[in-house]
């Protein structure tokens, strides 16, 4: 069944490709939709595969194996870096014009990707096979529990749908705020993901199959509370002090990682300011699907979806508004805010229903973090002062550096729960 949904999915984004790229992306001359309705209708196959790679990491996850369904996404980024990497070498045409150029490489790169979708299920399928005893490809509802997963799955599927439609409506705006607003949004999400990625959806991740077990328990209230919190507590140490340093290094940030060849100073300028904007809802979005989890796991696919179509209508008028005022880091500060107000609604209803959730140690170890990073801060952008005229990726290993000394530290010094387990388990390594 998901892989018929998958597959016609597959063969809608491709049939439609000029529809949906004129309705995501009507600020783009004809050149550049030419080129996203051809990277469209490459890429939309691989939706496809995801999905049959997401099943796979929920088979994994239900049976506490987290190390490789979140270990093969890397082989997807290599795939593209090797596709990129012989493009510009071995297959490269100097004799073109450079945006001939550019055109083969963003093929080469939608491919790469494409292929690495397939390695990504290819890795997590034997042991899939080997948990299920097999897996039987049949189309029927009468196995026991798909019915109720179907039920479930709509609202899952529209709350999902409102996180996605927030990425495109940031995308439809940033083409109204001229040259280099959609690219200005892209490479800072990129660098925004990152501790999304590593420190909430891996918590949160970890935190899903226990939080349906302790739904189910004989105290299910308390235990989801504590388990939710706790969650949200180890979330917060990372995410707070990468918010911060996303807020005051942005520049450095930026510049580290992205500013040379083409990319100029004036370009690091523009992905900064947008980089600055999303660090103020960074939070947010890391947690958030702790919170919503804690739904699922009562079986409530409801709320969620609706406090996220709120929050995105709320997103979404000021992200209008703001982009008038401050153009593409407009956009990223309303999606922020929109992020932060999702969040808030989702610990309000969910006290609501189990109890306060965050209590007053959790709120004592959530401002040692914010205490630590900012002084971290502080420390980093004085030592950036003092490092002018020193190249970008030496000067960005330096204060990032100071930045997570003095973060680490003064954590340490006020006994964050998550430093002293940190420090614990470094010096026990080491000690082995």
């Amino acid at each position: 069944m998901l892989l018929l949904a998958s597959g016609v999915l597959a063969l809608l984004g491709i049939g439609f490709a000029p529809a949906i790229t004129t309705l995501i992306a009507k600020g783009f001359d004809e050149p550049r939709r030419q080129l996203t309705i051809t990277l469209v209708r490459v890429l939309f196959p691989m939706t496809g595969l995801m999905v049959v790679s997401a099943w796979c990491l929920g088979i994994l996850n239900t049976h506490r194996r987290f190390f490789l369904p979140y270990a093969a996404p890397a082989l997807w980024n290599v795939a593209g870096i090797v596709a990129m990497a012989a493009a510009g070498t071995w297959f490269a045409n100097r004799a073109l014009p450079l945006d001939a150029q550019l055109h083969r490489l963003s093929l080469a790169l939608a491919w790469g990707t494409v292929a690495g979708s397939l390695l990504q299920i290819a890795v997590q399928l034997p042991a899939c096979w080997r948990l299920l005893h097999g897996i039987a490809l049949r189309l029927s509802l009468a196995p026991e529990g798909v019915r109720s997963v179907l039920v479930a799955w709509v609202p899952l599927l529209l709350g999902a749908g409102v996180a996605q439609l927030s990425g495109l409506i940031d995308t439809l705006l940033g083409s109204f705020t001229g040259p280099g607003g959609v690219s200005a949004l892209a490479y800072a999400q990129l660098v925004q993901v990152l501790p999304i990625s590593l420190f909430g959806a891996s918590v949160t991740a970890v935190s899903l199959p226990e939080l349906s077990r302790d739904a189910a328990g004989a105290a299910p209230n308390e235990q989801l509370r504590a388990r939710i919190a706790l969650g949200f507590r180890r979330i917060v140490f990372f995410v707070v002090p990468s918010s911060i340093a996303c807020i005051a290094l942005s520049r450095e940030i930026v510049a580290a990682l992205y500013q040379t060849g083409r990319f100029t100073v004036e370009a690091t300028t523009l992905v900064a300011s947008v980089l600055m904007a999303y660090g103020v809802g960074l939070v947010g979005q890391a947690t958030v699907k702790l919170f919503a989890s804690g739904f699922y796991s009562m079986r409530d696919t409801r709320t969620p979806v609706k406090i996220a179509a709120f929050s995105l209508i709320v997103a979404t008028g000021l992200a209008w508004a703001l982009m008038r005022w401050l153009g593409a880091p407009g956009i990223a500060l309303g999606s922020s805010i929109g992020a932060f107000v999702n969040t808030t609604l989702h610990l309000r209803d969910l006290s609501a229903r189990i109890g306060n959730v965050l209590r007053g140690a959790d709120w004592r170890a959530f401002g040692i973090a914010l205490l630590g990073a900012l002084v971290a801060g502080a420390a980093s952008v004085g030592s950036s002062r003092l490092a002018v005229g020193v190249a970008p990726v030496p000067r960005g290993v330096v204060v990032l550096g100071i930045f997570g000394i003095v973060y680490a530290a003064l954590t340490l010094a006020l006994k964050h729960p998550d430093a002293v387990r940190t420090w614990q388990s470094l010096t026990a390594f080491r000690a082995n």
